[in-house]
């Protein structure tokens, strides 16, 4: 049997007998440890464990999982942010995007005559959600989603993600992720406002100068 901690009396100090407990150190220890034992089964605050997946643990903002495609709008296809400049297929590290861009250009959600990806694939099972498809990304087009949920029996066919399954509304990326949304949604309003004034100066500007090259009636 081991021992694991006895004491013996010394001399006096200060006028007092003094209790010298060998062993003090691991007894506290074990204290410890019982006491966290106890308590993960009764602090509430402490019981971390959920019975998946009929309880969930709130998703954090900031979680991060797979990328999706946001589009404007109602229509996914039409109002899909996404021009194929295919810099996110390039830049990926597992090279897991996979894009073919449409030959004829469409207008989007703003009436913008834009090239869109007649093909866009992801593949999950590649895919090590590092993010850096959505940092090089000038147009707000792709971001990342917090869905883990893609348990399946097909390992490839099951986790190739085409363009009509990534393509998810603005709105669910503000639901997801609103701080973020809405900053990236506060620039691109800008950043129209700014196209949009731009443009109707243009047009004042060319029809001064055609106003000014027409001849007033009566003159020769």
């Amino acid at each position: 049997m081991w021992i694991l901690c006895w004491a013996r009396w010394t001399g006096k100090l200060d006028g007092q007998n003094e209790l010298i407990v060998f062993g003090e150190g691991i007894i506290k220890g074990l204290a410890v440890t019982a006491r966290n034992l106890v308590g993960s089964y009764t602090d509430k605050e402490r019981l971390v464990t959920v019975q998946y997946p009929e309880e969930r643990v709130p998703i954090s903002e900031n979680a991060r999982q797979f990328p999706f495609l946001v589009f404007d709008g109602e229509d996914a296809v039409k109002g899909l942010r996404c021009v194929a400049c295919q810099i996110c297929e390039k830049e990926c590290p597992p090279q897991c995007i996979y894009i073919v861009k449409d030959s004829v250009r469409k207008p989007d959600a703003a009436g913008k005559m834009q090239f869109q990806p007649r093909v866009f694939e992801i593949d999950y099972s590649v895919c090590m959600s590092c993010q850096i498809c959505v940092e090089v990304c000038p147009f707000d087009a792709i971001k990342m989603d917090v869905n883990y949920e893609f348990g399946t029996t097909d390992r490839f066919g099951g986790l190739l993600l085409t363009k009509t399954q990534l393509s998810k509304p603005n709105g669910y990326f503000q639901q997801i992720h609103p701080v973020e949304a809405a900053e990236v949604d506060g620039r691109l309003a800008a950043d129209r406002a700014k196209a949009e004034a731009k443009a109707r100066a243009d047009a004042e500007a060319k029809a001064k100068a055609a106003a000014a090259i027409v001849k007033p009636e009566g003159k020769a």
